[in-house]
């Protein structure tokens, strides 16, 4: 059985947009950044399709998991570029 989100044939039509339209929207949903009636939109959608709300779900999991790596794996920049940059930005 292929993945119903990859299937053309699966573009429902719900709550006003289609899921290629959600999914287009989806990083901006995840990140709180879409306007509030995209967002009422995106989220009827979601609510009547089950295809959408498993890969959104599944998408906003491997988002946080990356976040979280990157936090764990950032790097302190050297007390000499800090002190490099702090300057830059006092002089304007």
């Amino acid at each position: 059985m292929k993945d119903p989100i990859a299937t053309p044939s699966s573009d429902h039509l719900v709550g006003g947009l289609r899921c290629s339209e959600v999914l287009a929207r989806l990083s901006d949903y995840v990140d709180g950044e879409l306007p509030p009636e995209e967002r009422v939109m995106v989220e009827a959608h979601l609510r009547g399709c089950d295809a959408c709300t498993r890969f959104g779900g599944e998408f906003a999991a491997t988002l946080k998991a990356l976040r979280l790596h990157l936090l764990r794996t950032a790097t302190i920049p050297p007390a000499t570029l800090r002190a490099r940059l702090r300057a830059a930005i006092e002089r304007g």
